[in-house]
Formats: structure tokens, C-alpha cells, sequence
């Protein structure tokens, strides 16, 4: 009976996670360490060792206007990004509340069996200083608030 509920409980959690909005629907199972002072710009210290520049690749949204290759440059924002400015916006919030944006779903966590499309994205590149390579779909519930927690970054792809 006790494994049951919580069973039901975990469950409930996962699809509760998958419906919140997309900034709340991540969340990670232990806190990241804070990104080092002076590669945000928000602190004096040394100057950043690497620019932010990213790679986004993706395909198969079914939107002939988002499927691509574009390149995303922050601080100072420019690329070939069609939300450049607020692609890197997103990414500086999510730095500043000490998530890491491109972690993969943690192992074990259960999620809900939906699909959101056949839409994928890969990042490569170097954010904060670090090198990023991370790959995105949309094959369930975690995946998709995963996805979801990127826009703009990854582009919109429906409901």
C-alpha cells in the first residue's frame, strides 16, 4: 500500500511539473554551484576566459521558418539568431537562479508518457566560460518542459 501512494504521488508530481509553466517546470535535484564571479559580468573579476557563442541546430519542427542552423552570440548579443537578444536574456535568467540550462533530465526521474513532436535541437558551443554540447527532443513530458525552458532559445514549436 505504501509503495502504491507513492508510486501515485511521484506520478502526480510528474505530470504536475509537465503542466506548470515553463521557467518552473525544471527543476533540478540538487543545486548547481554558482556560476564563478567575473564570467557573468555581473561582478567585478577577471575578464571572461571565452565568449558566449553557441550553435543551435534544429529540425524537424515542422515549421519550415524555425528548422536551421544558427549561431547565437551573448554579451554583446549578435549571431545569426532570430531572438538573439532575448535567446541570451533567457539564458542570463536562468544563470542567475544557478540552473544549468543544457543539463539532461536526471536519471530515474519519471515523466509523463506524452509526445510533443518529432522536433530535435543540439547546442555546442561555449556558455559562461564552459564548453556546452546538449541535445534536445520533445519525446516526453520532462523533455518537453525541458525544451520548454529554453524558448527562445529553442524556438516555439505549439501548444
Amino acid at each position: 500500500m505504501l509503495r502504491r501512494l507513492a508510486l501515485t504521488a511521484a506520478v502526480s508530481a510528474a505530470a504536475l511539473g509537465a503542466a506548470a509553466p515553463a521557467p518552473a517546470a525544471v527543476a533540478d535535484p540538487l543545486p548547481l554551484p554558482l556560476p564563478v564571479l567575473g564570467l557573468t559580468g555581473d561582478a567585478p573579476g577577471p575578464a571572461r576566459t571565452a565568449p558566449d557563442e553557441l550553435t543551435v541546430v534544429v529540425s524537424k519542427t515542422g515549421y519550415a521558418r524555425t528548422d536551421g542552423r544558427y549561431r547565437l552570440e551573448c554579451d554583446p548579443v549578435g549571431g545569426t539568431h532570430p531572438a538573439a537578444r532575448s535567446a541570451c536574456a533567457r539564458l542570463d535568467e536562468i544563470a542567475r537562479s544557478g540552473r544549468d540550462p543544457f543539463a539532461p533530465v536526471p536519471r530515474g526521474r519519471m515523466c509523463t508518457q506524452q509526445f510533443g513532436g518529432s522536433a530535435t535541437a543540439r547546442i555546442t558551443g561555449t556558455w559562461q566560460g564552459r564548453p556546452v554540447d546538449a541535445s534536445f527532443d520533445r519525446s516526453n513530458g520532462c523533455e518537453i518542459s525541458r525544451w520548454r525552458s529554453l524558448e527562445p532559445v529553442l524556438p516555439n514549436t505549439g501548444p
